[in-house]
């Protein structure tokens, strides 16, 4: 598991959080994290808020 993976596993509802209030638009359904599929929920969070996956992922690594 890469680094992000790890920072996502260790406090994914803090970053979630964060998440849905800097989109508004992301859903708990948007957000369903996967051990394993990291690369899959930035697509979905990518798609939902036009974002580039490397802002999303900036974003989340500057929690």
């Amino acid at each position: 598991m890469s680094a992000f993976g790890d920072k996502i596993k260790g406090n994914w509802n803090e970053i979630k959080g964060k998440l849905k209030q800097q989109y508004g638009d992301l859903t708990d359904d948007d957000l369903m994290y996967v051990e394993g599929k990291e690369d899959e929920l930035l697509g979905k969070i990518q798609k939902k808020t036009g974002k580039t996956k490397e802002d999303v992922k900036s974003f989340i690594d500057n929690l």
